[in-house]
């Protein structure tokens, strides 16, 4: 093994710079994940205790490392106990990022099976079911989803699995019905279900003036690849949620863009970006053989 340096008896080798940064970078995503959360000061007692324990070890103090070392015996399983809500907000967030969630994976291995079959999906009777919810100061909240049906949130509200129409959206939002209180999940064009509970975002960074709706839509686009539709009961007006993002007083021109740039896929972009540029170089040879012909 090649040595970098050496600290009095201590070998640095490439390796150890490695684990060291590796470390590092794991811990401060840990502490960013629990930031603002009561489970960061639970977490920096864990870690000053076992740098103790550590340190102990070290100096030889038998009575005190055993002491310590008891304590750490068990350490692993309360550590799940103490963090059972942040380890399962950290391992959907690792399913969010796998190529597994997408398919990507398996497309890779099969070549007839990279291309994927454009659907139709007509996002007009959202738009305009926004802009009806948000004149008359109607809050809603629509999860849009293009890789996943999300089952384990569609099953916490009432399957509905009903095609997407403007008057089904006013009618599952109106103030009287039973399934407003909750968001709506839509995946492919469909209403897969009303009612739904979403987990709400502990960003202590978001603005006071967004409530209980906002921060549930936050949270969901935290652990999912998801966008969220949020029209504001208060204000009337419409944000939209992504990784963990909020983007707030938008118009329907940019709803309308700003989903459609989700929703599309990047070999449907290339494609038409692709398609464009033939049309535009077809134009042109055109008018050139006008102007030539002239």
């Amino acid at each position: 093994m090649i040595y970098l340096f050496s600290i009095g008896f201590l070998e640095v080798s490439w390796v150890d710079v490695i684990d060291i940064m590796l470390v590092s970078i794991l811990l401060y995503q840990v502490y960013k994940l629990m930031r603002g959360s009561v489970a960061v000061k639970i977490f920096l007692g864990v870690l000053s205790l076992y740098l103790i324990y550590l340190i102990v070890r070290a100096a030889q103090m038998e009575l005190l490392g055993l002491i310590l070392g008891q304590f750490m015996g068990v350490g692993v399983l309360a550590a799940i106990i103490l963090f059972q809500p942040e380890i399962r907000k950290f391992l959907l967030l690792i399913g969010k990022t796998t190529d597994f969630n997408k398919g990507n994976f398996f497309n890779g291995l099969f070549v007839w099976k990279r291309r994927t079959s454009k659907e139709a999906y007509n996002i007009t009777p959202i738009i305009e079911a926004a802009k009806t919810l948000g004149g008359t100061n109607t809050g809603a909240l629509i999860v849009l989803s293009k890789d996943s049906e999300l089952k384990f949130y569609a099953e916490s509200g009432d399957i509905i699995d009903a095609y997407l129409s403007k008057r089904l959206l006013l009618s599952i939002f109106n103030k009287h019905s039973p399934l407003h209180d909750g968001a709506v999940i839509i995946f492919k064009g469909k209403i897969k279900a009303a009612r739904c509970i979403l987990p709400v975002s502990e960003n202590d960074a978001l603005p006071a003036q967004f409530g209980l709706r906002h921060r549930a839509a936050l949270g969901m686009s935290e652990i999912t690849d998801t966008m969220v539709l949020i029209v504001s009961e208060e204000t009337g007006q419409f944000s939209l949620a992504r990784n963990g993002k909020l983007l707030h007083n938008l118009s329907p021109q940019e709803l309308r863009k700003k989903i459609n740039d989700y929703l599309t896929t990047e070999d449907e972009k290339k494609e038409e970006a692709m398609e464009e540029s033939v049309e535009k170089e077809t134009k042109a040879t055109s008018i050139n053989e006008a102007k030539a012909r002239a």
